[in-house]
């Protein structure tokens, strides 16, 4: 009996040590999930010019006084396109051939950046929770530019950036075509697969303890961060949606949840082959025609 009760009462230890363990875990991966220092971001490494765009640098200043970084490329057709960077990403990654795509069809290209990223101020990404004040600021400034009609401005977004755009367009009418590559559909849809990406570690038990220090640590709910309800909030502004079959960073039915949420106008281009963001890259011809054309239809032709 006694031997009994001191391997019950090892086991009981040991589970403690390990749940405790686990918890500590996940508290450092959430505060690793929310959290983008300078010296952890992927460095500039090529510019527009690399891709044959003639550009500048530019620069705004968030309502709560955060400086932001940007490559502004000038419109020859009046009509001009933010492109948004995903999640821990920055202006140079994956989408200098898209703007390069863009700016060929004739449009202005802001690559935008956003808090916490790039070589921005900021350290904490909120999922759309502050980054509205980014966009916000980055629209204020396209508007002004010379060579740019205020009503012929869409926006593109990679991956989070998408899911950001779709939000911004719902709380502005002055985005008037939405393209999305990749976007996640909310947090809860998604959690499993982007955590398991993006640790390392296994969906059970690790997904609802990330959750819980997400929430106590940094005031995050992530039942706020729902994309689908924005995308359902959209005044009759046309959207293109993509999204790969294969994709291992967000749930690959993001995008049919967002089309399903969506009004029309709207557009899904499913390829089950392709992975996250991949859309340019595996099918450039393809690509070019339903982006570029998308957005002559509805800014440069908005009449039909």
């Amino acid at each position: 009996m006694r031997r009994l009760k001191l391997a019950t009462g090892l086991i009981l230890v040991v589970g403690a040590l390990t749940t405790s363990g686990m918890f500590w875990v996940a508290r450092r991966e959430a505060a690793r999930l929310v959290t983008h220092l300078p010296d952890e971001r992927p460095p500039i490494e090529r510019t527009p010019a690399d891709v044959g765009m003639d550009y500048r640098d530019v620069q705004v200043t968030t309502s709560d006084g955060l400086r932001l970084a940007g490559w502004w490329t000038p419109s020859k057709n009046g009509a001009a396109v933010i492109v948004q960077h995903g999640y821990k990403t920055n202006r140079s990654t994956q989408l200098l051939e898209i703007a390069a795509t863009l700016a060929r069809g004739g449009y202005g290209v802001l690559l935008s950046s956003l808090r916490a990223h790039d070589l921005n101020d900021g350290r904490v990404i909120s999922f759309g929770l502050e980054e509205m004040k980014d966009l916000s600021a980055w629209l204020a400034f396209i508007q002004t530019l010379e060579g740019v009609d205020p009503s012929r401005i869409g926006i593109f977004g990679n991956s989070l950036g998408g899911s950001l755009a779709i939000q911004l367009a719902a709380q502005t009418q002055s985005i008037k075509a939405i393209v999305t590559h990749s976007a996640v559909a909310s947090v809860r849809s998604t959690v499993e697969t982007s955590i398991a990406y993006f640790t390392g570690l296994p969906p059970f038990p690790f997904t609802p303890m990330i959750l819980f220090w997400v929430e106590q640590d940094w005031a995050m709910k992530p039942d706020l961060l729902d994309f689908t309800v924005w995308i359902a909030a959209l005044d009759s502004q046309p959207i293109l949606l993509m999204q790969g079959g294969a994709d291992v960073v967000v749930a690959s039915e993001s995008g049919q949840l967002l089309y399903d949420a969506a009004r029309e106008p709207k557009e899904l281009w499913f390829e089950p082959d392709l992975g996250h963001v991949d859309f340019q890259r595996e099918r450039s011809q393809e690509f070019s025609d339903r982006v570029v054309g998308f957005f002559d239809r509805h800014l440069l032709n908005p009449e039909n």
